[in-house]
């Protein structure tokens, strides 16, 4: 279906062409009034736009997908007509209804989503695997992402205990 299955040369051709995309919509949504060019970049333009790489590729950390979000922020910012500081940017990528426009950033979501799509299909991948020998072994890609997600949340509370 056009994802890359492991990380290298087509997974950052293809997170670099969903950036340049992104790009691209900046300039025609810059031609849109406000309102209908942030309710396009939020439902297709932002993050619906990378769901299935991110879903379907151990995509989680990797540094075109900061660039995605870079442009995303720039995106935000053009359309508002405003400069969002990155306390600013942090609250607008939360959903609507905890005080942000909802537009998601992808550097948060790859790790869960990629997690996600793994957890519920891996039924299907025993029993498409069961007499094979990759059945009985684990997904590197699965215990990577979950590794780093392990690191993010134990930063993330050492740094809640210093403050």
């Amino acid at each position: 279906m056009g994802a890359p299955l492991l990380r290298g040369k087509k997974m950052d051709e293809l997170l670099a062409n969903r950036c340049s995309e992104l790009d691209t919509a900046l300039g025609r949504l810059s031609l849109l009034a406000a309102h209908d060019a942030l309710i396009l970049l939020k439902a297709s333009f932002s993050a619906p736009k990378m769901l299935h790489t991110l879903r379907s590729s151990p995509c989680a950390n990797h540094p075109s997908l900061a660039v995605f979000d870079d442009f995303l922020r720039k995106c935000i910012c053009a359309i508002c007509n405003l400069d969002l500081s990155d306390p600013q940017w942090l609250q607008a990528s939360l959903p609507v209804k905890e005080g942000g426009l909802g537009v998601r950033r992808v550097t948060s979501l790859a790790p869960s989503a990629f997690l996600a799509s793994a957890a519920g299909t891996e039924t299907l991948h025993l029993q498409l695997l069961r007499h094979s020998l990759a059945a009985t072994t684990t997904d590197r890609a699965v215990d990577t992402v979950n590794q780093s997600i392990n690191q993010s949340i134990n930063q993330s509370i050492m740094s809640f205990r210093v403050a």
